[in-house]
Order: structure tokens, then sequence, then C-alpha cells
């Protein structure tokens, strides 16, 4: 379990290729990791398969992963945003957050808005259901606070997406991944998983 609170700012030292699979070294920065600890890799959850003191530790990722997320973009030199798993006693700075994505988006663009920035994205229709405005989303495993639904002014979603906004302020700009995307670049969605189980009850109500 996650808070989408970003913790440090990897970068990618590896990223081989396997028989459908794919094996990736992180300098994570971290120098306390465990054997078998969950991290979140842009907003995925994967397993610590081995690391040294110094916080550089390997990932295999498989191919049900690879199919699902943008994780298959990596590349040697990339930066990736990484949170720790929760304790009981982490303040919940952001929201439940459990590294499973729903699925990929696009940024669309940004645009400056004062110091902020506003930033669109193209996201799967299909996740549209969960997302209310000023409620949260996860992307590349940052939480986000919803600004607009079917951002205004926005004309280069597909038939199968739709456009969202969200105002970044500088300091999630600056110590994300967020600063390094370009319009077109992928991103993993996790919506909130509170909608997801609030929809299954509706279902089967009584």
């Amino acid at each position: 379990m996650f808070s989408g609170i970003i913790e440090h700012l990897g970068t990618v030292t590896q990223a081989r290729r396997g028989d459908r699979a794919l094996h990736v070294a992180i300098a994570t920065g971290i120098g306390d990791l465990s054997m078998g600890e969950s991290i979140a890799v842009n907003g995925v959850c994967l397993t610590v398969t081995a690391f040294d003191a110094a916080g550089n530790a390997s990932f295999f990722i498989s191919i049900e992963t690879l199919e699902r997320t943008s994780l298959g973009r990596l590349a040697e030199g990339g930066r990736v945003n990484l949170e720790r798993a929760v304790t009981p006693a982490t303040r919940l700075s952001g929201h439940i957050v459990q590294g499973h994505v729903d699925g990929t988006g696009r940024l669309v663009s940004v645009e400056m808005a004062g110091e902020a920035r506003r930033v669109v994205f193209a996201i799967p229709m299909t996740l549209r259901r969960y997302l209310v405005e000023k409620g949260s989303i996860t992307l590349d495993g940052i939480s986000l606070t919803l600004n607009e639904i079917g951002a205004a002014g926005t004309a280069d979603a597909g038939p199968d997406e739709f456009p969202v906004a969200l105002m970044i302020i500088p300091h999630t700009w600056t110590h994300t991944s967020l600063g390094t995307l370009a319009p077109g670049d992928a991103v993993n969605v996790e919506v909130d998983v509170i909608a997801k189980y609030v929809e299954t009850l509706c279902q089967y109500r009584s």
C-alpha cells in the first residue's frame, strides 16, 4: 500500500529485455532496502529482487505488467518516481494507492498558470466513471487532484479517451518525473480504489 507521495527520483542504470520480461536496475538512493520489499516505480508495485548498500536495486517486470503499464519504455538514464510502502505510522498525505495500474494515459499539453502549470492528460474512457472533480488520481505514482474532467479547450483526446486537467505546483514539478515528460508520453493511471469498491457494492445491492 502506498500514498502517492513521491519520496525519491531514481535513475534507471540498466534495462535488459529477456524472454517476455524486463530486468531493470535502478539507483534508488535508498540505503536500507530489504529483499522482497515492495517499491512503487512510476506507480507500479514492484518487488526488490537484489540490492546493495548504496541503494542500487533490481526488479523483474513480467509480461503481464509490461502489457498493462508504461514500464516497457524504461531505458538507461531515465528518471522514475519511487515510493516505499506505507507503515502504520505514516501520514497519509496523498490517498490510498495500491500500485495496481488500471491503464495508461498520455500527456497532452503543459501551460504556465502563474508559477504553477496546468497539465492536461488524455485518460482511457473506460476509467471516466471513477473520476470526480477535486477527487484523486494517481499518475506515474503521484497522488494528484483532478481540477477539470473533460478539460475545456482540449481537442487532442482520441475517441476512446477523455481529457483531464491538473494544476501542478512547482514542488511537484521539480521533485517528480513530470518535468521530464513530453506531449505524447505515456503515464500509468490508477484510479481511487474506493470508487471501484463502491461501484461493485452498488451492482450487487439487494
